[in-house]
């Protein structure tokens, strides 16, 4: 029978791996850092006690950073290795003991631990080359292109020598957070925890495009490595690093004695919340490089640097009413109000309740007493119940939607409660923006300041209501005239032969993006068909699970729904699929995925040469796949498609095939 030591230590290490995936790889964390730490230390006690149960994959003999197969992978020649962690002064004193041990007169620089994203530059000749992440420390992933999307990190440096590798932190900025929080929101979406795991998410974008729009920043704070230029201790090059040009971390100075120190932390501390920018800490660091050398390091830590913690602020407050939002996509959002206090520098009021799982595990009524604390030092979040009447019931959720009265659902497997009445108001504006987007219903001219100004007007109340507007009353509206209401009613009438695949994307069907909707539209053929489908019928469809295709049957259950739908057929809207048949049949019945560049061929031109033969393309690997497509910097599809025994072609053989 195992003891105790050794159980409370396995619990620890599947909480802190599960934990670990959540915020590296999820970029959604269900804790605070400051749980997370405490955890950690809790496991690294037991460990010191009991040295016996250290595991070669205990997250304390590894770095915490976790990487995925999306990028390619870089191998860091100079190790990106985490810092020991201390969550006292004692702990602080207790390293500076350590150093004077070795080095009877150190010298110190203390610097704001900016609480972002670790990744390497690195410089040839003074070009920017080539970015990585940290990974787990000896290998990383290649972000050079989205890390070429933010402004802070110089494409040339001035000055350079041959070759420079430094070290940065990317952050996003507590203004840029709050706005893209305030976004997401606003349209239902699971709005971003804190601030690093915004940047996270934000830089591992497939699409830099994404990352441009995200308003990522950088500190820069370690030299890696260096040709052409010597360089002996840590404020020197961070002096030296500012000189090229790059944005160097802003809060650092030089003591020779711990009390100072301790000074400097105490007031980076107090002053953290007028920051710009997230801090999580602050760092202790021998400046020497020289000394550095000579108190080395742990295989995991080195030794001549030390991380102090500073803990969440909290305080307490009564809960007085529970407010709920509708989004975009139709979620119910609830948000707690509660008594004014000043946490954090700022007077706060509220904070979001996310759901109703949230609100049933954490017990809350209106009346409790609560706890709360800024989640990043920014977004006020609810940390348990204090104090609790059991005359108080908790909080439920409505079974109507607040801003239209119908009713609301809960899909299996989701968190979210919602309404999914096409012409609630609440959602009316960002579905016609949708409606009339590119990919969907394409008209031409018709964007959210013209849609935003008819709903103002009271013109339009759905989406049937575009195919009834009158140029005559278009051109009355300020900023238009007869010409621009003639060519926007034209651009309407001609978006109603767009087809079924289109249609059926334009309505915005939870869960049902473009090839989805395509897909469903080869399979039914016309609208009617669609609208009577089973769920199991669209499940028999390649790539639809069961809770998409809830989705849709769910969809079209909605009286409210059914009759947009009529009122379309009726204005004229093609129901039908005006897809062609394939050319050839001779890749019929064979299912394809593609994943990775390929050479010559666009994702959009494979598939269409598949399907032009008769074949399928599906997203993701499984089972009934005939073959995987595989071009450069294939990922993970690749490792399952070799699991599954799926054959995996390249893009000469799948030509091949199409030609013979």
């Amino acid at each position: 029978m195992p003891d105790l030591p050794e159980k409370r230590a396995q619990t620890l290490r599947a909480l802190i791996s599960k934990y670990n995936e959540e915020y590296y790889i999820q970029n959604n964390p269900s804790i605070s850092d400051y749980e997370y730490d405490q955890l950690m230390a809790e496991l690294k006690a037991i460990e010191a006690e009991h040295p016996h149960l250290i595991t070669p994959d205990s997250p304390t003999q590894r770095v915490n950073e976790y990487r995925e197969n999306t990028f390619a992978p870089v191998t860091h020649l100079v190790q990106m290795g985490s810092l020991q962690d201390v969550f006292s002064e004692e702990g602080i004193l207790a390293f500076d003991r350590r150093v004077r041990a070795v080095i009877p007169d150190p010298v110190y620089v203390v610097e704001a631990k900016i609480d972002g994203l670790s990744v390497a530059l690195e410089y040839v000749q003074g070009r920017f080359m080539r970015g990585s992440t940290r990974g787990d420390g000896f290998v990383g992933e290649d972000v050079t292109e989205n890390l070429r999307t933010i402004a802070a990190i110089p494409h040339r440096l001035k000055n350079a020598p041959d070759f420079i590798e430094v070290r940065g932190e990317v952050y996003m900025p507590r203004a840029e957070f709050v706005r893209i929080v305030e976004q997401q929101e606003a349209a239902g979406e699971q709005p971003f925890k804190n601030p690093r795991n915004s940047a996270a998410g934000s830089l591992r974008q497939k699409d830099p495009r994404v990352t441009a729009g995200r308003g990522l920043d950088i500190f820069v704070f370690n030299l890696q490595r260096i040709e052409g230029a010597t360089i002996t201790a840590h404020a020197e090059s961070l002096d030296y690093m500012a000189s090229l040009g790059f944005k160097v971390t802003p809060i650092y100075q030089s003591f020779t004695d711990i009390e100072s120190v301790l000074a400097e932390v105490r007031r980076i501390g107090a002053e953290r919340d007028s920051f710009p920018f997230d801090i999580d800490g602050a760092v202790v660091k021998v400046d020497s490089f020289a000394h550095r050398e000579q108190l080395g390091q742990t295989a995991k830590f080195p030794r001549w640097a030390v991380a102090y913690k500073y803990p969440p602020e909290e305080k307490e407050s009564r809960l007085v009413a529970v407010e709920v939002r509708v989004g975009r996509t139709g979620a119910l959002t609830p948000t707690a109000v509660f008594e004014p206090i000043l946490l954090s520098g700022s007077t706060v009021t509220r904070a979001v309740l996310h759901n109703q799982d949230f609100i049933d595990q954490k017990q809350i009524a209106v009346g409790d007493i609560i706890r709360v604390r800024k989640a990043g030092d920014i977004i006020p979040e609810v940390v348990e119940v204090v104090e609790h009447r059991q005359e108080n019931p908790v909080y439920k959720l409505p079974d109507s939607c607040p801003a239209c009265g119908e009713p609301v659902h809960r899909y299996e497997g989701e968190a979210a409660v919602r309404c999914i009445n096409q012409s609630c108001p609440a959602q009316l504006v960002r579905n016609l923006i949708h409606f009339c987007s590119r990919d969907a219903m394409d008209i031409a001219g018709l964007g959210e300041a013209l849609i935003n100004l008819f709903v103002a007007q009271g013109l339009i109340h759905n989406a049937a209501d575009l195919y009834t507007l009158e140029a005559s009353a278009i051109a009355q509206l300020e900023g238009l005239g007869e010409k621009s209401a003639a060519n926007l009613i034209a651009a309407i009438e001609a978006s109603k032969q767009q087809g079924l695949a289109r249609l059926v994307y334009a309505l915005g069907i939870r869960g049902i993006g473009q090839k989805a909707a395509s897909e469903l539209a080869a399979a039914f053929r016309t609208m009617e068909a669609l609208m009577d489908a089973t769920q199991e019928s669209i499940m028999a469809i390649e790539g639809f699970g069961p809770v998409m295709a809830l989705h849709v049957v769910d969809y079209f259950a909605d009286a409210a729904n059914r009759a947009l739908i009529n009122r379309l057929t009726e204005l004229g809207l093609s129901m039908s699929h005006t897809g062609g048949a394939p050319i050839s049949d001779r890749l019929l019945g064979q299912t394809f995925v593609l994943t990775g560049t390929l050479p010559t061929l666009s994702r959009e031109e494979a598939t269409r040469l598949i399907e032009e033969m008769g074949g399928k393309v599906s997203g993701s690997v499984s089972k009934k796949t005939s073959y995987l497509v595989a071009g450069e910097r294939a990922g993970s599809k690749l490792d399952r498609a070799n699991a599954l025994g799926v054959p995996v072609i390249d893009e000469t053989q799948l030509i091949d095939m199409i030609k013979n």
